[in-house]
């Protein structure tokens, strides 16, 4: 057996009790199981559940701060600066994008940056509450170096994704996408489904085309001095690689430059120190251009007129962006989430190392199948 599947209310239970035992309150533990496992609903597995770990090994190496409070450090009617003191990330993020909501609907626009913060889950997830109001939303983040831009074997930038959520029609236009050509999750799934990368993803510290997801994740994590995941666009400028390199510069500058924190090179890897991650937030109210409800509905009709568009083939249907993953929503909502073994296997050991009930949570679960070396680093 690859999967267990879980209800919502299963993983939802299991998380905000694990997070409680971390040591954050009742009410933060639910804001952060709610940004993680809405990556779970949507079908993004590489930000869900099997982050539990990563969590966890930051909060216990010191890198997430539990008690931290976000600070606002500088403020004017439409930005704001604020430093996470190395605080956990999606707590510091929904502090800022609320702070950004609040702006956008006084002054019609705002941006809010912040620094020393920490990995905050999907990108979408705050671009999506802006627009859940009505407003248009826009969220970046860095990371540590895992991208090997144009012409390099060495990471300098990092995953940096870019998220963007507009109101429409049967379904908000939601994208959200790393400026590599995937993340660094989907690496860790790969490697506890013992799956290989495709040659468009990856190169080792030689700066060759690698597809051994345990490889490259040994490349990322400093082991080899080089190597890691290509820009969206691959290895060279003919098949556009220069594009996701400026993609990424772009958020780069959104976050780390315009807030003073740390670029992606320059996070911390010391035990004890938060990562100084850096995010972006910024909304957009549509009435600061004419009448917002025009403004949805003429977004609504170009939606549909491309999903309306002649087919390259017939059995496959066009999407818009946002649209899979409100399907996948209801789907999993509804039928269960299925989790890797592996993963379920951290779950485990993190419920004997917190000690909480695995059997209660999770079930009797059988984990010979999983991966060995998925959690072992971290318990024991």
């Amino acid at each position: 057996m690859d999967t267990i599947r879980y209800s919502y209310k299963q993983l939802e239970q299991f998380c905000c009790d694990a997070f409680v035992e971390f040591g954050f309150t009742g009410e933060e533990a639910a804001q952060i199981t709610d940004v993680l496992l809405l990556a779970d609903l949507y079908g993004i597995k590489s930000h869900g559940t099997q982050r539990l770990v990563r969590y966890h090994k930051s909060i216990e190496n010191g890198s997430v701060k539990v008690d931290a409070k976000p600070e606002i450090i500088f403020e004017t009617p439409v930005s704001a600066v604020i430093d996470g003191h190395s605080g956990m990330g999606q707590l510091i993020s929904v502090y800022a994008m609320k702070l950004a909501i609040k702006k956008a609907k006084e002054v019609g626009i705002s941006f809010v940056s912040v620094r020393n913060s920490n990995h905050y889950g999907i990108a979408g997830y705050y671009a999506k509450m802006a627009c859940d109001e009505g407003l248009i939303g826009i969220s970046t983040t860095n990371s540590e170096s895992i991208m090997v831009h144009t012409n390099s074997k060495q990471a300098i930038l990092g995953s940096n994704p870019l998220a963007f959520a507009m109101p429409a029609e049967p379904y908000p236009f939601w994208f959200d996408s790393a400026t590599t050509v995937v993340p660094k999750g989907r690496l860790e799934v790969y490697n506890k489904e013992n799956k290989a990368l495709y040659d468009s993803w990856a190169v080792d510290e030689t700066g060759a085309i690698c597809t051994n997801a345990e490889h490259v994740l040994e490349c990322i994590d400093g082991k080899l001095g080089a190597g890691g995941i290509l820009p969206v666009g691959g290895k060279t400028e003919d098949t556009g690689s220069h594009k996701g390199y400026g993609y990424s510069m772009i958020a780069e500058i959104l976050c780390s430059i315009t807030s003073g924190g740390a670029t992606s090179n320059h996070h911390k890897r010391v035990k004890g120190q938060g990562a100084g991650t850096c995010h972006s937030f910024i909304v957009i109210d549509p009435e600061i251009f004419g009448d917002s409800q025009a403004i949805k509905d003429s977004l609504s009709v170009f939606l549909q007129e491309l999903r309306d568009a002649k087919r390259a083939d017939e059995q496959i249907p066009i999407y818009t962006h946002g649209e899979k993953e409100m399907q996948s929503f209801k789907k999993h909502l509804e039928e269960g989430i299925d989790v890797n073994i592996s993963t379920v296997a951290e779950m485990v050991k993190m419920c004997e190392y917190l000690g909480m009930n695995s059997t209660a949570y999770l079930g009797d679960v059988d984990i010979s199948g999983a991966k060995q070396g998925t959690y072992d680093k971290v318990y024991k």
